[in-house]
C-alpha cells in the first residue's frame, strides 16, 4: 500500500504508554493523514521473569486503542509474556525498520505492506512460521486463502495477513440524487462508468472551471484504479516469473487510453495538480462524485459527512477485476523469543482481536467468521460493506516481487506528467518507462 502508499499517509505521531492492563476501545491499519512526527510508544512495564517483546507498525494514532486492546486481551491469557507497541507513520516506519535492522535491532515482531514483502523474506531477516504452522495446521482454516497468497514461498510462510483491502467504486449519493442519476448498478460496465462520470462533471456557474468532477483517484500507484483497468480490459502488470513489465501491450494500452480520455477528453476526472489543491481527495472534499479506494477509506469519508455507499468496480472487454493487498505481520529471525512471538501472532489472527480491528473499521478481517458476522456486516457506519467481501471472488493480488519498490517507483513518477495534467504522448511515454522497469526487475530477479 505506497500505501497505496500515496494520498493516504500518516503524518500523525504522538509518545504514549501503553500498560499491561490498558483498556480503551477499537483501532486498525490503513487510515489517513494528520500532523506530527515521532513514533507512537505503547508499552507495558517490565516485569521480573517476563518475556519481552517489542512489535513495530504503521498507523493512525487511534490504532493505539485498538492494539492496547489486543495487548490486555492477549497479556490476561498470557501473563508471562509482555508486549510493547510502536506505531509510526508510513514514511518514517519504513525508515526506522531498515535502520533497525541494518544494525542487527529489530523489533521481535513488525508489520510488512505485501508487495513489501520478498524484498524483507528474501534478505533472511523473516522468520520462517512454516514449523508453527505444520504444529497447528488448522490455524489458517478460516483465514480467506486469497490473502494468503502474497505470503506463500517455497520455504513455507515467513509472514501472515492481518487484515486485507479489495477495491471498490465510492459514490456520492447526494451528487447522484441532485443530477437525477441513478446510483451505480452491481453490474455496470466501463462504459457506464465513464458516461456516469462525464455526467456527473459540473461547471456550475459557467466560467469554465470545473466545480464537480464526476470521479476523481490517485494514479501514481497501480491499487485504486490503473491496474483494475488494465486487467479488465484484458491485460496484465508483470510477468508470472517478475521478469518482465507487461504494461505497454495492447490489451493494456487500451486500459491507459481509457484513463487519458477520461482526463484529457472527458474532463471528467481532474489532474493531480487539481487534486492537490483538495488535500489529494476530492471525492472526501466534496468536489467528485466518485471514487475508487479501499475500506480503509470509510471512517474518513463518514467523519466529513459524506452521504455516500459503494459498488463494484465495473466489467471491461474481458471481465471484472479488482485488486486485493493486505497488511501482515512477520517475526524478525533475530529475535530472542519466538516461541512468544509466534503466540502473539497467532492471537492477532484469532477471532478475539479480528472482531476488535472489525469494529475499528479500517480494513476487513481476514478471517471469514469475522468477515462475515454483525461486526464488520452491521458497523455504525452504514453502507454496503458486503460489497468488500464479495469482491474477492473477481480480485486479483497487488504484485508481490522483488525490488516491488522501485520497479513502482519508475512507473509511478515515469507517468506523473501526464497525471499532473501535461496532454503528453501516452504510448511514446509507456515505450520510455517500461525499459528502465524492466531494468530494474532485471537487477532483482536475474
Amino acid at each position: 500500500m505506497r500505501k497505496t502508499a500515496l494520498f493516504l499517509t500518516f503524518l500523525l505521531a504522538l509518545s504514549m504508554i501503553l500498560s499491561a492492563c490498558a483498556g480503551s476501545t477499537p483501532t486498525a491499519v490503513p487510515a489517513q493523514a494528520s500532523p506530527t512526527s515521532a513514533p507512537i510508544e505503547a508499552t507495558s512495564p517490565p516485569s521480573e521473569g517476563k518475556v519481552e517483546l517489542r512489535m513495530m507498525m504503521w498507523g493512525a494514532p487511534e490504532e493505539l486503542d485498538i492494539w492496547k486492546q489486543i495487548v490486555a486481551d492477549f497479556q490476561s491469557a498470557n501473563p508471562n509474556i509482555n508486549v510493547s507497541v510502536e506505531v509510526s507513520e508510513w514514511e518514517s516506519y519504513w525508515t526506522k525498520l531498515k535502520t533497525l535492522l541494518a544494525a542487527g535491532t529489530p523489533p521481535d515482531i513488525f508489520a510488512i505492506d505485501a508487495p513489501y514483502y520478498l524484498d524483507y523474506q528474501t534478505r533472511g531477516v523473516l522468520l520462517n512460521l512454516q514449523p508453527y504452522l505444520d504444529a497447528n495446521p488448522h490455524v489458517l482454516d478460516d483465514v480467506y486463502p486469497q490473502t494468503l497468497k502474497a505470503y506463500q514461498t517455497a520455504e513455507g510462510y515467513f509472514g501472515l495477513p492481518r487484515d486485507f483491502q479489495t477495491i471498490v467504486v465510492f459514490y456520492n449519493k447526494d451528487m447522484f440524487d441532485a443530477a437525477g442519476i441513478p446510483y451505480p448498478s452491481p453490474d455496470w460496465t466501463y462504459d457506464e462508468f465513464r458516461a456516469t462520470a462525464k455526467a456527473l462533471t459540473i461547471d456550475k456557474d459557467k466560467d469554465g472551471v470545473i466545480d464537480q468532477y464526476g470521479y476523481a483517484t490517485d494514479l501514481w500507484d497501480m491499487e485504486l484504479f490503473w491496474s483494475e483497468a488494465i486487467w479488465a480490459f484484458g491485460g496484465d502488470i508483470i510477468s508470472p516469473d517478475h521478469t518482465k513489465t507487461l504494461i505497454g501491450s495492447p490489451e493494456a494500452r487500451k486500459a491507459w487510453q481509457f484513463i487519458y480520455d477520461m482526463m484529457f477528453v472527458d474532463k471528467s476526472m481532474p489532474d493531480s495538480t487539481t487534486a492537490a489543491q483538495y488535500g489529494g481527495d476530492l471525492f472526501q472534499a466534496g468536489k467528485a462524485a466518485m471514487t475508487t479506494i479501499g475500506h480503509w477509506a470509510v471512517p474518513g469519508y463518514a467523519e466529513a459527512g459524506l452521504n455516500f455507499d459503494v459498488v463494484p468496480m465495473p466489467v471491461g472487454p474481458a471481465g471484472r477485476a479488482t485488486s486485493v493487498n493486505s497488511a501482515g505481520f512477520v517475526i524478525a529471525k533475530a529475535t530472542k523469543n519466538p516461541d512468544a512471538a509466534w503466540k502473539f501472532l497467532e492471537f492477532v489472527i484469532s477471532p478475539p482481536a479480528q472482531t476488535r480491528l472489525a469494529e475499528l473499521g479500517f480494513a476487513c478481517p481476514v478471517l471469514k467468521s469475522v468477515a462475515e458476522s454483525p461486526a464488520f456486516l452491521e458497523q455504525k457506519i452504514k453502507i454496503n460493506h458486503k460489497v468488500f467481501l464479495d469482491s474477492l471472488e473477481f480480485a486479483r493480488m497487488k504484485p508481490v516481487f522483488k525490488g516491488y519498490d522501485e520497479w513502482a517507483s519508475v512507473i509511478g513518477d515515469g507517468m506523473a506528467p501526464i497525471w499532473a495534467g501535461e496532454e503528453a504522448d501516452l504510448n511514446a511515454i509507456l515505450d520510455e518507462i517500461i525499459p528502465q522497469a524492466d531494468e530494474v526487475l532485471k537487477q532483482y530477479n536475474p
